[in-house]
């Protein structure tokens, strides 16, 4: 995974995790150049996030409505690490429960410099669905999460600009505006908070076509694995037009348990269940 969050979701996502050891004071260029600033800031961050290879977790998605009522579903995520130049890592996410949504599963191919390839399969019609680039701003299967928030978000995907240094929580971050480069996209913009000490993701502002905040996600509870291999406990995205929000809460990870290409192909999409 190349990028941030999510690789997700991720970010991934793109969002997945950074290392906070072994690594030099960072020099970034003046404030006076923004977007080198901030580019310098991304790669700094998708520097601390190479060499996991492939990853497994179980999740629990909650869902709630702006009545306030829960919705729960509990599903299984992998993924895959490419380092191409032009390639993006691969990501399988697939339900086990409630019945009605079992077996659903989305596979994504990212890429940098041109769109990423997504599939949905559905359990009910037996039929997998090519998700098209107008389709990927839609809604993933009734979550808060957008089909194009589930794909690597590689640095290539956007250009960068810093707007300031300001604290976050009880922690400083830098804040970066990211400009979707890619087909389709449902954002204008977006504003990321990246950790000024560890480099780690905490928070995405998603602004819509009309320019105004549409979603924020929040990043929490970051473990650290294979000794500088950081992941969240939880990811909330919450809309701020309908006031619905969704919980990816993400359990027992694994890592390099021998994950292949063939693994995330779109013919092994029906026996993913």
């Amino acid at each position: 995974m190349t990028g941030s969050f999510a690789k997700l979701l991720a970010a991934t996502a793109a969002t997945w995790a950074l290392c906070t050891t072994a690594f030099a004071d960072v020099t970034l260029p003046p404030e006076s150049d923004p977007a080198a600033r901030g580019l310098a800031i991304v790669e700094e961050m998708d520097a601390r996030d190479r060499g996991w290879g492939d990853a497994y977790a179980d999740l629990k998605m909650v869902l709630t409505n702006a009545a306030g009522a829960i919705s729960e579903r509990q599903l299984r995520f992998t993924m895959l690490e490419r380092t191409g130049e032009n390639e993006g890592d691969l990501s399988l996410m697939v339900f086990d429960r409630p019945l009605d949504v079992a077996g659903t599963a989305l596979l994504t191919h990212a890429y940098v410099g041109k769109p990423d390839d997504q599939w949905l399969y559905l359990p009910a019609v037996k039929r997998v669905k090519r998700i098209s680039s107008a389709n990927k701003s839609g809604p993933f299967v009734g979550s808060e999460f957008a089909f194009e928030d589930l794909a690597a978000q590689e640095i290539g995907k956007f250009t960068y600009s810093w707007l300031r240094d300001e604290p976050c929580g009880d922690r400083e971050c830098h804040v970066v505006e990211r400009v979707p480069a890619y087909e389709g996209s449902g954002y204008t913009r977006q504003i990321v908070w990246i950790d000024t000490s560890d480099y780690l993701l905490r928070k995405i502002d998603y602004y819509a076509r009309k320019s105004s905040l549409l979603k924020t996600l929040t990043i929490s509870g970051y473990e650290n694995y294979l000794e500088g291999i950081w992941r969240p406990r939880e990811l909330e995205m919450s809309n701020h037009e309908n006031g619905k929000k969704t919980q990816l809460i993400w359990q027992d990870y694994r890592f390099r348990t021998g994950l292949t290409e063939n693994d995330f192909a779109p013919a092994s999409l029906e026996r993913a269940r």
